[in-house]
């Protein structure tokens, strides 16, 4: 029997289209989008069980939507050698996407980028159509991927520690203001999240909060 409010776990398959499988974990819910999480590439050695990608399952699924979180070849339990490929990481995430869709009945998900797998969101944005994005910890994407832009179709965001001094923050919070997007800085935080983590959770389900006409965007923490 399932309670109200109980978190749970399914494992899932994704095919690639050379018949590698890859591991992943889904949660059902019932609100669109579905939020589809890129953890971070193996050269960072990130994959679905990062501290980051397991809080964002257990807020959004939580918050009532679908989530996807997945294992790039080689790591874990997804099949292959680890790659050291942009573009098997690509090829892993819109593999991924495509079960997202097919999950949420071919609603595009929101996509959220851990650490270097905003590059491969970078990308992904350029392919294939999105409901919004948001980028923990930016490892490659830089405020100038997005300063020329005259605007954005969708909901963007940017999370960032306090005690992280590798982020342009104020580049970051003035284009983001300028995209209608959100800045949040987690106070008391570094890279790892150890603490305030809950906070990061809070931040992408408010951004989703927005797609439904339930929150107000606007830019915070700066």
């Amino acid at each position: 029997m399932v309670l109200k409010g109980q978190f749970l776990e399914r494992p899932t398959l994704i095919q690639l289209t050379n018949g590698l499988v890859l591991e992943g974990v889904s949660h059902r819910g019932e609100k669109r989008p579905g939020l589809l999480v890129l953890p971070p590439p193996p050269i960072e050695g990130g994959g679905m069980d990062h501290v980051v990608g397991a809080e964002l399952a257990y807020a959004i699924s939580h918050a009532g939507h679908p989530t996807l979180r997945f294992n790039f070849r080689g790591v874990g339990g997804s099949q292959g050698a680890v790659s050291k490929s942009p573009g098997d990481w690509l090829d892993d995430a819109r593999a991924a996407m495509d079960l997202a869709r097919e999950n949420t009945g071919g609603a595009a998900p929101f996509i959220a980028t851990i650490g270097a797998s905003d590059a491969i969101a970078l990308k992904l944005i350029e392919l294939e159509a999105i409901a919004g994005l948001v980028l923990i910890n930016p490892s490659l994407a830089r405020p100038a991927d997005f300063e020329s832009r005259e605007k954005v179709t969708w909901p963007l965001g940017v999370v960032v520690a306090e005690h992280d001094s590798s982020q342009e923050r104020g580049r970051w919070a003035a284009v983001l203001e300028r995209l209608d997007g959100r800045f949040t800085l987690i106070p008391g935080a570094n890279r790892t999240y150890q603490r305030n983590l809950p906070m990061v959770g809070q931040a992408v389900a408010s951004l989703l909060s927005d797609l439904t006409g339930q929150g107000t965007g606007g830019t915070s923490g700066v």
